[in-house]
Order: C-alpha cells, then structure tokens, then sequence
C-alpha cells in the first residue's frame, strides 16, 4: 500500500515509483522475481492503474479505472484522507471487514509488465496465450537455457539483462541466437524463467535483427549435478554424525574396565573395600576376579581378607536400612498427622456449610447463592468422605502391623529392647570371634601350604617310585579281592546245585522203595495167581518207565520256564556265542562278551540261566589238577537228534 503523504514523494521522485512497485508485487507472493532494480515508466497510466487494481488499492492522483464502482464502497469515503489524517486507504474488499463476503479461493492471475533497461526493452506476451512450457527441472538446477535472442544481442546486453535475476558466474552464447547463463544461487533460476515470453528489443530499432522472443528453461549441467551430489554427500555425513552422536548419547555408559589381578593390585583393592564410598566400585572388581578364576593356593589368603572385609560392611548395610525405615516411619507419622488436621479442617468447613443452611440463614441467600452454598457443600462432603477413609485405612494397617508384633514378640517392651540390645552384642561378640578363627585358619592353612611345599622340595625319586609300587600293589589286591568275590560267588552256586540233587537223590530213593514194595506185592499175586514169566517182565518195564518219567518230571521241575523277553534274549545271544565255540568256553569268558552287551549283568546271573536250561547247555570239566576248568557247551541239537 501507499504510506501516509506518499503522493508528494511520488511525484517528486518519479524514478523511484517502479521500485514501490516492485516492492508491493512482492508482497503479493506471485511473482517470484526480484524487481527492486527494475526501471518503468511514469508516462504510461494503464500500467500504473493495472499495478495498483492488482494490489488491491484505489490508484491515487492517477488516472485509471475506479477498483470497485461507488454503491460498493463506504458511503462519504474520501481516498485522499490517508494524506490529511495518516489513515491507510481501505479496501473494502479485504476480507474479513464485513463489507463485502470473502470472495471464493481462486489463483491469482499474474499480469507482466513491460520491463525497461537501459540497451533494450522487455515486452510481455499476451495474456491469453498459454504460458510458456518449460523441462523438468534438474537436481540442483543453476544454469538457464535463453532462446530466441537477437542477433545483435551481445553478452554484455544479455548480462544487464539477467544480472537483475542474481549474480551471474557464467555466461556462454552461441552464435545461433542462444545462450546459457549459471546463477550463484538455485533461487535465482525462478526469477530468471520468470522472463521467459517476454519479447526482446534493443533500444528503438525496428530491425528483425534487434528483436526476438525469449524462451527462458532450465539446463542440465554438469557443474550443478556435481555440487548438488556434493551437498547430497555433506547432508548425509552430517545426517550419520547426528544420528552417531544421538547413539551415543542414549547409549548406556560401558562399564569401567577390570584390572588385572597382582599383588600390589590385591592390595590397593584391600583398602578400597574399607572405604565406604568406594565399596561399591571394588567389590565388582573383586567379584570379577574370583570369576576369573584367579584364586589359587598362594593367593587364598589375600582373597579371604579381601572378602572378610565384604562381609564387614554387612552390619553397616544393616544400620543403613533401620535409619531408613525409621525415617519412613517418621514420615507415615507427619503424613498421618498432616492428614488429621485436613480432616478437622474439611469438618469444619462442612459444619458452616451445614450452619449456612438452617433456615435462619438460608432464607436471606438468593435463589443463585443457594444452588452454589448446596454445590459447594456437596464437594467438601466428598472430598472429607475420601480423607476419612484413608485416614481409616492407614489406621487399620497400623492396627494389623500392631497386632503381627504384638503375636511374635515378646510381653513387655522393655524386655524386648534389652533383648535386642543384648542380641546385638552377642552377634558383635559372635562376629569377632569368628574373624579370629578364620584369621587362625587362615594362619594355619598357610604353615600347612610351607610344609607341603618344603616337603615336595626334599621329596626324592625313591619316594615317587614308593608310592608308585603302593599303588601297583593297591591295585593288585583289588584284583584279587575280585577274584575272590567271583570264587565265592561259584561255590554258593555249586553249593546250591548240591542241594538240588541231594533232593533228587533222596526223591529218588524214596520212589525206588515205593517201586519195589509194589514189585513184591505183583510178585506175590502173580504166583498166587499163576501168571505167567512174560507178564511179570512187563511189570518190570512199567516200572522202569515210571522212573524215567519221574526223573524227566525232576528235570522239567528244576527247569523253570522264562520270567521275562530279556531272558529270551539272553539265551538266544548266549547259544549263538555257544554255537561258535564248539568246545565250550568258561563263565568268564561268556561274562566278559554279555558285559559289552549290558554293563548291569552278573556272571551268577548267567550261569543260573544256564542251570535252568540243561537241555540246552551242558557243563563240562576239562583238565586235571590245578588246570581243571568248567566249560559250558550248547547241546540243544544233540537233543533233537536224540529225540
């Protein structure tokens, strides 16, 4: 807009009317051109009248066309007040003044001006053609195609021209009337192809030679990709250098690096662990090194002082949390209290809320003072509600803590603090006696270690090869006690077999008796009777028959049948291993190849099978005197052969 007493500045300056101007076209945002150094001319009052309909604003002591006619402006509006009053002219158009309603969103049209220089003259297009088209702009774009130039058209013309669109570093024109010019800067592009349509003339030439229709685009050049990727390139380190320092600030501090243990080491930690500001820093660093592994025999000493100093500071920790909870106890007693004395506030102020509502003083609060007096009563019996019952629940948690100390502790309290000042010392007294004996068996351990050492230093090759024949001999008498074992086990067995057959025996015996009485008695009948020689010979077999039958019957007796399917199993395996050794092989040998098989099973194991099953396998004794062995043999298929 035109200040306050613009109009005598105006008119006194008429050279620098283009720049206010240019200056209010800005303000607009529809020209993207820079024009504070564009010249125009005074004379022409079209352009001037367009300039300031496009603003907004009545032209003042110009003529013109009127922005908007008379019955829609203010009544008794006088434009020339601004220079009387210092009022700004207003438009009644704007919106939001309530004169005219804000018209609809619609794109401003932009109007060109002629543009005049000091060696030619810009003459916009017409409006109604289409404007003129232009590439897709590159990446980083600072160069401009310029077309259609004249043919007298120097740089140092080209230069005036554009140098108003920015700094120019580059200007390289071909003879074939165009031109590309590189900017310093990408914004300065925009002005530049803002001039594109315009017509070119230099001075006042007529000449086809002196005129030519520019055609302004944007121009891919090297130059402008290279920068463009370099400033990518610089983003993007700058973008990974904020991220890395982001990371490293929400990163969690590492923690601080564990010495290796020495002696010295051992001893500065020592002390670190009798101060109490430093404990926590040197009982990691304890803790560390007996996960490491560094505790040996020389260093068990250092070691248990540096824990023994640990465990001191256990009565400190403790002292900590009973200041601690006596503290929060003192507080639960000021907010108890704190909270009683709301609450007979809160009754106090329900009380004259309660006085306010007698009829004494309700009938002179108006009908508004009542509703709010009700309101406000309602609220504090709310609010002193919920403080009486928290108040009731923090007595009823003091009420069962009483009652769970009352149960575990003793009748009185005097007792019961003189009991545990008396604990205390007892457990004072307790923990020094034990660092005494500790430091003893410390002390001990130690001298014992010298000895150990001392003794292995004196220690000769005759004691090593002593102690290697002990434990040769040691060995030796194992084997033989396992011997032993395996012998006694053989003969409990024989022992039982024994047994056996002494009742087979005797049950034998006792059926020949039976036989043979009944042999008499057929005798007798038989002679009685007068039965022939042939007859009594059948008897004879019968009888036979019958003992072979009752010694099978023994034999199936003593032959169990099989408990379970590993026992199936093992007389398989043990049959084919019989099977390959035609001449036998003794207990231990069979005991020995079953072992691989199953680690669990016995020698006796194997040989009661084998007893159970004497159709199958057979014991043999092979040898004479002190080379007598007992050999099992499988003899199933001499048995279906028999059969």
């Amino acid at each position: 807009m035109v200040d306050a007493g613009g109009i005598e500045s105006i008119t006194q300056c008429p050279q620098e009317l283009p720049q206010m101007m240019a200056a209010a076209a800005d303000g607009l945002g529809s020209i993207a051109i820079d024009t504070t150094q564009l010249n125009m001319s005074v004379t022409d009052p079209t352009a001037w009248a367009t300039a300031m309909n496009n603003l907004g604003m009545v032209p003042v002591g110009l003529p013109g066309q009127q922005l908007v006619s008379d019955s829609i402006c203010v009544p008794g509006f006088d434009p020339s007040l601004n220079m009387m009053t210092g009022i700004t002219p207003i438009n009644p158009m704007i919106p939001g003044l309530g004169l005219v309603p804000p018209p609809p969103p619609t794109e401003v049209a932009v109007v060109k001006e002629i543009i005049h220089c000091k060696s030619c003259t810009l003459f916009p297009q017409n409006p109604n053609l289409p404007p003129p088209s232009t590439r897709e702009r590159p990446p980083g774009c600072k160069t401009v195609f310029v077309g259609g130039l004249p043919e007298n058209a120097t740089e140092e013309i080209i230069q005036e021209v554009f140098e108003q669109c920015g700094d120019i570093t580059a200007i390289r024109k071909s003879k074939k009337n165009f031109c590309h010019i590189r900017f310093a800067e990408e914004f300065m592009v925009d002005k530049a192809i803002y001039l594109s349509g315009y017509r070119m003339r230099l001075g006042s030439s007529t000449d086809k030679k002196d005129s030519g229709r520019l055609h302004v685009d944007f121009a891919q050049a090297r130059d402008d990709f290279y920068e463009w990727e370099c400033k990518q390139r610089m983003r993007a380190r700058e973008e990974r250098h904020r991220r890395k320092l982001e990371e490293d600030r929400l990163r969690p501090p590492s923690p601080p690096a564990i010495m290796h243990y020495s002696e010295h080491e051992a001893a500065l930690l020592a002390e670190k662990l009798k101060d109490d500001s430093k404990f926590s820093e040197a009982i990691t660093v304890l803790l560390s090194w007996i996960e490491r592994g560094e505790v040996n025999r020389r260093s068990a000493n250092q070691f248990y002082s540096m824990v023994q100093s640990a465990n001191s500071h256990v009565r400190r920790l403790m002292n900590e949390k009973a200041t601690h909870e006596q503290e929060m106890e003192e507080a639960k007693e000021n907010f108890k209290n704190a909270l009683t004395g709301i609450l007979t506030q809160f009754e106090q102020i329900v009380a004259v809320f309660n006085a306010s509502t007698r009829q004494k003083a309700w009938d002179h609060f108006s009908k508004a003072q009542r509703k709010n007096i009700d309101i406000w009563r309602k609220h504090s019996e709310e609010l002193r509600n919920a403080q009486s019952e928290q108040l009731m629940g923090i007595r009823r948690e003091e009420e069962m803590e009483m009652s769970d100390d009352e149960n575990c502790d003793s009748p009185t309290k005097k007792m019961r603090v003189d009991e545990s000042a008396l604990a205390a010392q007892a457990y004072a007294l307790k923990e020094e006696n034990d660092s005494l004996r500790w430091q003893l068996d410390a002390y001990r351990n130690e001298v014992e270690l010298l000895k150990q050492e001392k003794e292995q230093l004196f220690r000769t090759e005759e004691n090593l090869t002593k102690d290697q024949q002990l434990q040769f001999l040691q060995q030796t008498m194992q084997g033989m006690q396992q011997q032993l074992l395996t012998i006694q086990e053989e003969l409990n067995n024989k022992k039982s077999e024994l047994e056996q057959a002494k009742e087979e025996q005797s049950h034998t015996q006792a059926l020949l008796k039976v036989l043979q009485e009944q042999l008499k008695g057929t005798k007798e009948l038989v002679e009685t009777n007068g039965h022939s020689h042939e007859d009594a010979n059948e008897i004879n077999v019968l009888t036979v028959a019958l003992v072979n039958q009752d010694r099978e019957n023994n034999i199936e007796k003593r032959s169990q049948g099989l408990k379970s399917e590993k026992e199936a199993l093992l007389i398989g395996i043990i049959s084919t291993f019989l099977h390959v050794h035609p001449f036998g092989a003794n207990i231990e040998y069979l005991w020995s190849y079953m072992q691989q098989l199953d680690s669990k099973i016995s020698a006796n194991e194997i040989e009661m099978l084998l007893m159970r099953l004497p159709r199958m396998f057979k014991q043999e004794f092979t040898g004479v005197g002190a080379t007598l062995e007992k050999r099992w043999k499988l003899c199933a298929f001499e048995g279906i052969k028999t059969t």
